[in-house]
């Protein structure tokens, strides 16, 4: 299954998604790529919609591979057997994760512009990217929620390699991909347009949510 765009991945996966909206659930995207799709999600599901924020811990001297991540309310996911395949030094980590930590605080307060997150506590929440890869940000953002009271995690994506979906339904109640290729190799080789996000975007699109909702926060 290929993608024109975010958007259009979103409105699939919205209408997937369509039997969840009885449940008043909150939505949330994983920035930056997650929230555009996240956002049809909301709009199909008439459901506020927020972001999860969650960073990825990369190894030093190599920041594509990924040790672990981080999340808002302390949440951390590390894999050792990266930890100890990359004989990377204790120290040289830790400064990794206080960086990272610095950078969530700046991206959560950039994204809100102000506005209080959304409270997840005994709501079913969506959890909303654009696709996985390894899935430890996903699997941070399942634990984040998890930890904020969500009664219940689902966990929703365009694109994701089997594995990693089998992997994950051990952190969410459930796990909805629209499309499982056995030949998975990267997010983007499933979309058209997998052109980067910007922040400001992120910005727009969660106020214009703000907007069509009329409401910050769900209705209790």
């Amino acid at each position: 299954m290929i993608f024109t765009d975010r958007t259009d991945a979103g409105q699939r996966l919205g209408e997937a998604l369509r039997p969840l909206a009885d449940e008043k659930p909150v939505v949330l995207g994983l920035p930056r790529g997650g929230v555009p799709v996240a956002f049809e999600v909301a709009r199909a599901l008439h459901a506020p919609l927020d972001v999860i924020i969650v960073r990825k811990l990369g190894v030093p001297y190599h920041r594509e591979l990924g040790f672990g991540a981080i999340g808002e309310g302390d949440v951390r996911v590390i894999h050792e057997a990266i930890v100890r395949m990359s004989r990377a030094d204790q120290e040289d980590l830790a400064e990794v994760e206080r960086t990272e930590r610095e950078e969530l605080a700046r991206k959560a307060h950039r994204f809100r512009q102000g506005r209080s997150r959304i409270p997840a506590e005994g709501h079913t929440v969506i959890i909303v990217d654009d696709g996985i890869a390894t899935g430890a940000t996903a699997q941070a953002a399942c634990r984040v929620a998890r930890a904020q009271g969500a009664a219940r995690v689902v966990l929703a994506v365009p694109v994701a390699p089997p594995d990693a979906v089998a992997a994950l339904r051990e952190d969410a109640d459930e796990v909805v991909a629209l499309s499982t290729p056995s030949d998975f190799a990267a997010v983007g080789e499933w979309y058209e347009d997998f052109s980067q996000t910007a922040d400001d975007e992120v910005v727009e699109l969660l106020s214009r949510s703000t907007g069509e909702t009329g409401e910050a926060h769900p209705g209790r």
